[in-house]
């Protein structure tokens, strides 16, 4: 995906993504990249030793990151990123945002994501690119498991209104191979995927015999440096949130909603599915609307 800021030019978290791809990062390196992500506009303030502390691991990690992007070490990362003017420094804090109490901070870090996901979806070619895949495929599989089972629940029960084959794949155990293989068997040419921390294995097991089937990848994660990076043909990255207990997932959610509003512009019928949906929902009484 690319971002667009409001004058039309790449914005600073697509900027940094663009630097990013195209290595292959250590599960600790993606980390760290992950976090300058999130951070983008304040990454080329940063001393190593900040980075260390906001991505969770060791100064001299940060220094191998920066020497598995092609530099002599961080501080010539870090210029490259001044030179890209990836970002500016924060804004003083006003009045109203000295004071915010833990619940406000996880609100505003998921507005935050929110409006990161906008940037992203300035360049739509992604997600058309997704919805004709999955448009295309009958039937078309739906995984998310533990943490993500949500996400996949949500996103196949409205799939289900408009394309005519949605197979949900929300628990994980031996059978979920063989419903993967069933699935190829019936004619799916491409799966969605939803991953969110933590990561199940069972996940990138069942990944594994997607791509053995010749499925077609498309996943929603967390970040473009997520695990199932390597076994997606196609990512489209959402963030979550982590300033609770439990992590928040409005952001992947969103994107789950973009892409079905783009599969119902690819799927021939839909319009007509949804009115018969309708009009079956009233006869029935379905709704107390």
């Amino acid at each position: 995906m690319t971002a667009t800021d409001e004058a039309g030019s790449v914005g600073p978290s697509a900027r940094l993504l663009q630097l990013f791809e195209g290595h292959r990062l250590t599960p600790t390196q993606r980390r760290i990249a992950h976090s300058l992500v999130r951070h983008a506009n304040e990454a080329p303030f940063l001393s190593s030793v900040e980075v260390a502390e906001l991505a969770g691991v060791s100064q001299p990690s940060v220094t191998r990151f920066a020497v598995a992007l092609g530099y002599d070490g961080y501080p010539a990362l870090r210029k490259q990123l001044r030179e890209l003017g990836v970002g500016e420094p924060a804004a003083p804090e006003t009045p109203d945002d000295a004071v915010r109490n833990e619940h406000q901070q996880a609100v505003l870090a998921e507005i935050a994501h929110l409006r990161h996901l906008a940037e992203l979806l300035a360049d739509p070619e992604p997600i058309i690119r997704a919805a004709r895949l999955l448009a295309a495929s009958r039937p078309l599989p739906v995984l998310g498991l533990r943490a993500a089972s949500a996400q996949a629940r949500g996103f196949a029960y409205f799939a289900a209104k408009v394309h005519p084959d949605i197979r949900l794949l929300d628990e994980g155990g031996s059978m979920l191979a063989d419903r993967l293989e069933q699935a190829t068997a019936a004619g799916a040419t491409a799966l969605l995927c939803f991953a969110l921390p933590r990561y199940p294995r069972e996940l990138m097991d069942a990944l594994v015999v997607a791509r053995d089937c010749g499925l077609t990848v498309l996943t929603v994660a967390d970040s473009v440096f997520s695990p199932v990076a390597k076994l997606s043909d196609l990512m489209l990255p959402a963030a979550v949130g982590t300033g609770l207990v439990f992590d928040t997932a409005c952001a992947p959610m969103m994107l789950g909603r973009v892409l079905l509003q783009s599969m119902c512009d690819e799927l021939p019928g839909a319009e007509a599915r949804l009115e018969a949906i309708e009009q079956s929902a009233a006869a029935r009484g379905l709704f107390l609307e």
